[in-house]
């Protein structure tokens, strides 16, 4: 299983973003870095994939609403590509 782990207090843009999910999901270089083409990307994954979000909430800071957008696309190609586990894990408090 392929994990990738997108911690927001790492995340500072959208090229960060995007370069962080062609590493660590194994993206063609043709990936064109923006939603569309992470949908494409995703729904063609063989491999079962899990994809963690890590302090959301941070990344939304940087990121604003293309988070949002961001977890419907990846939600909508989980439920076209069944090997694909997604889940936002909660910020550690302390």
């Amino acid at each position: 299983m392929n994990i990738c782990v997108l911690d927001g207090r790492e995340i500072r843009d959208r090229e960060m973003l995007h370069d962080s999910l062609a590493v660590s999901l194994h993206f063609p270089y043709w990936y064109g870095r923006n939603l569309d083409a992470l949908y494409d990307c995703l729904t063609d994954l063989g491999e079962e994939t899990e994809i963690r979000f890590l302090w959301k909430s941070v990344m939304e800071t940087y990121l604003g609403e293309y988070v949002t957008s961001l977890l419907g696309v990846i939600a909508r190609a989980a439920e076209e590509n069944p090997k694909i586990i997604w889940k936002v894990e909660e910020e550690e408090r302390g």
